[in-house]
């Protein structure tokens, strides 16, 4: 492992319903993240082709409405196939600017109805492969109307000359046995896409930080009204809330819960630094959360990783 890694923290909105659009604008960023000497590049939650802020859908307990169901089916329409034309395309960017890229994306399952959407990070290696993805456990609150729930079988923590990469989507990072499962599997940098920009998620990543004695890139979008299309069905449920409808705080924080690149706010941007990957072993001579702070005799973790559309045919 080297001891130095420079990370690129890409805060940018969607275009939104436009997985080509969205495509084009990560290659573009990908490569501005290259150019800029950044080895690592990561990007929100949802990036294509779009975390649906404000959007109803339609749905009411009880109902849902035939408008609603149109604005699904364009969502599913630009949702993208893992693998597929658009993953092909990141990975082509990702190796001419030599990056790792981890990018959030809404996933069209493939695997049986090909009618569910899934919430996932891919990773990519700077040689352009797909490395694997991670789908969202629980998707919170509304999200669960338009997205399923993912399983034990897509948590991958990847080596890299960088140490080892790993990710969980938004609220997943309250979920404390998810995260103990990525620090089990030795996770160093720790990669957050969120859509959650509110003052208590940053306590969350400082603590993920120095709980997990880890680097966390948390990167989230900068988005406004004006970015969604107008031939959206529901968009006159646009007309009371806010312009700004995320307003970024994407961040980078050290293995001892401190701001490296503190939140920016109000701006696309890509936030950029220089990580010394030693302050790892340092953090941990005096916390180990799977080392010699650990109480194996006491505590044990199961995680199922076994992938649950096989479960349900055999």
């Amino acid at each position: 492992m080297t001891k130095q890694v420079k990370v690129a923290v890409v805060q940018a909105g969607s275009v939104v319903m436009d997985k080509e659009k969205c495509v084009e604008k990560a290659i573009q960023l990908v490569e501005n993240a290259g150019g800029n000497g950044a080895q690592i590049a990561v990007f929100p939650e949802a990036f294509i082709p779009a975390y649906p802020r404000g959007m109803s859908f339609g749905a009411v307990v009880g109902s849902r409405s035939d408008q609603g169901r149109q604005d699904f089916l364009t969502y599913w329409k630009n949702s993208i196939t893992v693998p597929g034309p658009e993953t092909a395309q990141i990975g082509e960017a990702a190796k001419k600017a030599g990056v790792y890229v981890v990018i959030g994306v809404i996933e069209r399952d493939q695997e049986s109805s090909q009618g569910t959407l899934y919430c996932t990070a891919l990773f990519f290696g700077p040689n352009g492969e797909l490395l694997g993805k991670h789908r969202k456990l629980k998707p919170t609150g509304s999200e669960r109307l338009i997205w399923g729930e993912g399983d034990g079988s897509t948590l991958p923590v990847f080596d890299t000359p960088y140490g080892k990469i790993g990710a969980l989507i938004c609220w997943e990072n309250y979920m404390p046995l998810a995260r103990a499962a990525m620090y089990a599997k030795g996770v160093q940098i720790y990669v957050a896409p969120t859509a959650d920009a509110r003052d208590t998620w940053f306590a969350t990543v400082r603590h993920i930080a120095a709980e997990g004695r880890c680097f966390v890139l948390s990167c989230n979008q900068y988005s406004t009204k004006d970015m969604y299309p107008e031939e959206i069905v529901s968009r006159e449920e646009f007309k009371d809330i806010p312009h700004e409808l995320t307003r970024g705080g994407s961040c980078i924080v050290s293995p001892l819960g401190e701001f490296i690149a503190e939140p920016v706010f109000g701006k696309e941007t890509i936030i950029y630094a220089d990580l010394n990957l030693d302050h790892i072993a340092e953090a941990q001579f005096d916390f180990d959360p799977v080392g010699h702070y650990a109480r194996p005799d006491v505590f044990q973790l199961k995680v199922n990783e076994k992938r649950l559309v096989n479960l349900m045919v055999e």
